[in-house]
């Protein structure tokens, strides 16, 4: 009985993580010319659950971290599948650090300076693009309020 209650604790995990994912907002950013589909994690549950128990993501699609203040935030990969790079954004959407990140580690990356936004997306999706600290990322201030 215990085993049979771990596997349906287990789904019901499952699918509240992609009922948090299929209710997050999208918007569209522009990275110099690459436009970027990203999901919004405005709420504090959702900014916990990122891109948590995902197997894939595609090609120009990431998720934007909104926070309700500028501050040195750090980013780990706890229970995260995929390797990502997160770009640490000022409050007008100047990239301050780009970091890499190995899938399920508890490592921190953090901001350079105060941060407002994060944006993570597959891992060397900036390198590749020539998208480096100094730019803007477009469309931020399209971004829902944090909560």
């Amino acid at each position: 009985m215990g085993r049979f209650a771990s596997i349906i604790s287990f789904f019901v995990l499952v699918l509240a993580s992609m009922q948090a994912a299929a209710e997050m907002p999208r918007i569209e950013l522009t990275a110099g010319f690459y436009r970027i589909e990203a999901e919004v994690a405005a709420d504090q549950t959702n900014r916990m659950q990122g891109l948590m128990h995902r197997r894939d993501m595609p090609a120009n699609q990431g998720m934007l971290f909104v926070f309700t203040q500028a501050e040195r935030h750090c980013m780990w990969m706890r229970n995260t599948l995929l390797p990502l790079s997160v770009a640490f954004l000022d409050n007008e959407g100047r990239i301050l650090n780009i970091e890499d990140m190995a899938p399920q580690t508890e490592n921190n990356h953090c901001a350079a300076a105060p941060a407002r936004f994060a944006l993570e997306m597959n891992r060397g999706w900036f390198s590749s693009k020539g998208i480096k600290a100094g730019q803007r990322i477009g469309g931020i201030e399209k971004s829902p309020r944090p909560q």
